[in-house]
């Protein structure tokens, strides 16, 4: 709480003020206005030529200490209605350039208020912006307060001028309250902030709002362009279920009036667009100048029927580069991405950084015990289940799909058994499957009509070893039956080989598989379960949890950024025509593919021990750490994540009951309860009336949802993420498309199986020009940006002032630095077969920390590229 107040009147408060310029404002080039007033400051910004005389400190004081002014707001002191005291209008003073403390591209400005005690202890402040341009305010920091000390707004936030604003725009103290105790003179500031952020829902939403609204995904589309390029709306009905997306309440196309029309530059709240950082600058340009310039370039360059002749073609991608024509080099060099991406060296080569699986082997990649250790340890290691039934049975619907039984026998896989029956490894818990069947069936008709794709739906089922390694007894390819989906599928089992057309033909059902799995990890695992389903509560909370409530300084570091790359997704990535469908197998369907798993979503089965739980592949046990026993122990996601799952939750735990104590304090705080009211029925709205949804009437169960919501948007999407190029930039590892079926016996095809096995496999996965769509894409999805924060970080010290929070933060941090040696341990342990595996790779996506670029390691905070 706020101290009592003493001392004398005419007292100065001193303070400093920390912000960012618009990136185009460089303070190198900052020229002079004389005395033009506002607009005049502005236009001088951007335009006149007289560079301002006495150089850059001198121009910044002239032109901030005249266009920004501050009022503070008393939480101790209220006017004649009730409401804090809002003190006389101060403007900037001179800058600070030196000021140790700043980060990159800060500056610091003097301020001084007037102050006596009858105004009392300020808690928030009022701040106006008279230029054109906005600026990034970070924060503002009051010195020598009489009887207190010093006090911390932490601010980032993006202000433009006063008149863009209905209400002028708050700033609160760096305190924490529940609703029922925030200070009397601050209540109505705290309630009229909240109203700002949620808008009234209708309109156009412009550049410089900061409101969070809903709607559904019916912008990926775009009818007027193409009917081809037409788009189901994802959400706000039962046969397309999706999480709601930020609102931006655009026309609708012409031709369907459900859809919004695309645009170059898509709404999101002002303040969830963090410009002024590498990160967002290089995502934003690097992402739009792939998709609106690169891309293209790289189609006329090599069509869309390219392949590649040989393996050693695709790694000359890393050593050798690629020859590119010289109109199609005079027409990317310029551009900046591409100096970044790709590894031009002013030559009409295109190269690309060597992934890191073949950085000590080149063919290890092709070992069964790869392909089986990347289920457990790759870019995809959350599907794998443990086989508790024989034969494996579909949940696809009957009376529409027939019979979906797989018809691996037992005959099948008991020569690969070592003498055990199907029974035996079973009861044994020896047996595992990678199911991708129920999720590609019901749309691989559709699929193959497609003119560059042609593949099946698969299950692979693997054997665990007394070594600890899994391998592959058979894999199903499936194909729908060509009398209609009724009849059931058309399948067939291949079984492992080393020799002739049969060893090729076993590489080619493994492509198929990992066709497969590439597909659903980009579509689900990656962007569905982490991208789309945090989205909403990103919207909900900044919707009705104030910046002073103790859960949005909890869980807001895990929302930066997170609207911002959805967006930018939405406009390039996954919309129709996008980099998605261009690159991977489902093309035109490959976002609906993920709204009929949305189906099946589970909020709690996000967390990692109900997770490993419902696959099987732990079992509850109440003697074992975190209450369960892995069936696999050399699971290296789940043992990382299981640490990382627990720091998390102890750090929530330890946080939460700072603030609540009791089940009455959580039932009470209305904020909260609006909060999660909200996100469940408007946020995830089609699977409102599920019955999994946890109440939150209790401690216990805001740890549970917070810890859940913490997970996703960090360990989560850190494990599905930074390991895409270095698995997945090797084409041969992880193909995205296939583009052909089997040969039949007879046909030239079939004969190149045993002729030319390497002609034979890149004919059939992924061409030229994917690739290189894939390639340039996951790269940088796959980079640390440098002002990465993560977890057990914050970008401001200063972030509470609560001593027992800040305390209990440190725990956290100190827990998870432990955790990190530990994973640094196993990697170096040789039994752990897992952990490193042939292509001696070790698993560090889960090690908490980074440096900068293509690491395949890190934690962020949150979900930001």
């Amino acid at each position: 709480m706020f101290g009592i107040l003493g001392g004398g009147k005419g007292h100065k408060i001193k303070g400093t003020v920390v912000l960012m310029t618009k990136n185009v404002l460089d303070f190198n080039e900052i020229v002079s206005t004389a005395s033009g007033g506002v607009a005049g400051v502005a236009g001088g910004i951007f335009g006149t030529a007289n560079k301002i005389v006495g150089g850059v400190v001198d121009g910044a004081t002239a032109i901030f200490s005249r266009n920004i002014a501050l009022q503070l707001i008393s939480a101790t002191k209220t006017d004649g209605l009730g409401n804090g005291k809002v003190g006389k209008q101060t403007f900037l003073e001179n800058h600070l350039p030196s000021l140790p403390t700043l980060g990159d591209r800060q500056d610091a400005f003097n301020i001084s208020f007037e102050w006596d005690e009858s105004f009392g202890i300020p808690g928030a402040f009022y701040i106006k912006n008279f230029m054109q341009a906005e600026f990034f305010l970070v924060s503002l920091t009051l010195e020598d307060i009489p009887n207190h000390g010093t006090i911390h707004f932490v601010c980032n936030s993006w202000v433009y001028n006063a008149k863009n604003y209905k209400r002028d725009r708050i700033f609160f103290v760096n305190k924490t309250y529940v609703p029922s105790e925030t200070p009397t003179p601050l209540v109505k500031y705290r309630k009229e902030e909240l109203e700002n952020l949620r808008g009234d829902g209708t309109g156009q939403r412009k550049e410089s709002d900061r409101i969070y609204d809903y709607d559904v995904y019916n912008d990926l589309g775009n009818p007027d362009k193409s009917a081809d390029l037409a788009r189901p709306v994802l959400g706000g009905s039962s046969a397309y279920p999706y999480p709601r997306r930020g609102r931006t309440g655009r026309k609708a196309t012409k031709r369907d009036p459900k859809s919004e029309a695309p645009t170059s530059d898509t709404y999101i709240p002002r303040d969830e667009n963090f410009g002024h950082l590498k990160s967002s600058d290089f995502l934003t340009y690097g992402i739009k100048s792939l998709a609106q310039n690169v891309l293209p370039q790289f189609q006329s360059a090599f069509g869309l029927n390219a392949e590649f002749d040989k393996f050693d073609d695709v790694r000359g991608l890393f050593e050798g580069g690629l020859q590119l024509p010289t109109d199609v080099i005079s027409k990317i060099s310029p551009i900046p991405v591409i100096k970044e991406i790709f590894r031009t060296d002013g030559e009409q080569v295109l190269k690309f950084p060597p992934p890191h699986v073949i950085q000590v082997s080149k063919s290890a990649w092709m070992t069964d015990e790869e392909f089986g250790r990347e289920m457990l340890a790759g870019v995809n290691p959350c599907l794998i289940q443990r086989l508790q039934e024989f034969p494996p049975k579909s949940k696809l619907d009957a009376s529409v799909y027939g019979d979906q039984t797989s018809t691996i026998t037992k005959e099948n896989l008991e020569i690969n058994l070592g003498g055990l029956t199907v029974e035996e490894a079973l009861n044994g818990n020896k047996l595992f499957i990678l199911d991708h069947h129920d999720a590609f069936l019901p749309y691989l008709r559709k699929i193959n009509d497609l003119p560059t794709a042609k593949s099946y739906a698969t299950r692979t089922i693997l054997f665990l070893k007394d070594d600890g390694t899994l391998k592959p007894l058979a894999i199903e390819l499936s194909l729908p039956h060509p009398r209609g989906d009724e009849y059931g599928a058309v399948s067939r089992v291949i079984l492992p080989a080393d020799q002739g057309a049969e060893s090729t033909i076993w590489l080619l059902a493994k492509a198929y598989v990992v066709v497969n799995d590439s597909c659903f990890h980009q579509l689900m695992s990656h962007w569905l379960n982490t991208h789309a389903t945090i989205e909403p509560f990103v919207i909900a909370t900044n919707r009705h949890l104030s910046v002073l409530h103790p859960i949005y300084k909890l869980l807001s570091p895990h929302y930066r950024d997170t609207m911002n790359i959805n967006g930018l997704a939405r406009q390039s990535l996954i919309n129709a025509g996008g980099i998605i469908e261009q690159s991977f197998l489902p093309g035109p369907f490959s976002v609906e593919m993920s709204s009929a798993v949305y189906k099946s979503w589970v909020f709690t089965d996000q967390a990692l021990p109900a997770d490993l739980i419902k696959r099987g592949m732990a079992i509850e046990d109440p003697s074992s750490p975190y209450g369960l026993r892995l069936v696999i122990d050399d699971y290296p996601y789940a043992v990382d994540g299981l640490e990382i799952w627990s720091a998390i939750q102890s750090w929530v735990k330890d946080y939460v009951s700072l603030y609540y104590a009791t089940d009455d304090a959580i039932k009470k705080d209305t904020e909260l309860q609006t909060w999660w009211k909200e996100a469940v029925e408007k946020g995830h709205g089609d699977l409102k009336d599920k019955p999994w949804w946890p109440k939150l009437n209790t401690p216990q169960n805001l740890i549970h949802i917070c810890s859940i919501i913490i997970w996703i948007a960090s360990a989560l999407h850190a494990a599905v993420n930074f390991g895409q190029y270095p698995y997945g930039g090797y084409i041969l590892n992880r193909p995205t498309l296939t583009r052909r079926l089997i040969p039949e016996p007879g046909t030239k095809e079939y004969d190149e199986l045993s002729s030319n096995h390497q002609k034979a496999y890149l004919r059939t996965i992924t061409g030229k020009y994917e690739a290189l769509v894939d390639l340039s894409v996951i790269e940088i999805l796959s980079r640390h940006a440098s002002d990465e924060v993560y977890l057990g970080q914050r970008d401001n010290p200063n972030w509470t002032d609560d001593t027992k929070a800040l305390q209990a933060f440190q725990k956290f941090g100190n827990k998870l630095k432990e955790i990190e040696n530990k994973i640094l341990g196993r990697n170096n342990n040789s039994s752990l077969r897992n952990r490193v595996g042939p292509v001696k790779m070790p698993y560090t996506l889960l090690l908490p920390t980074s440096k900068e670029g293509l690491t395949f390691r890190g934690i962020p905070n949150s979900i930001s590229i």
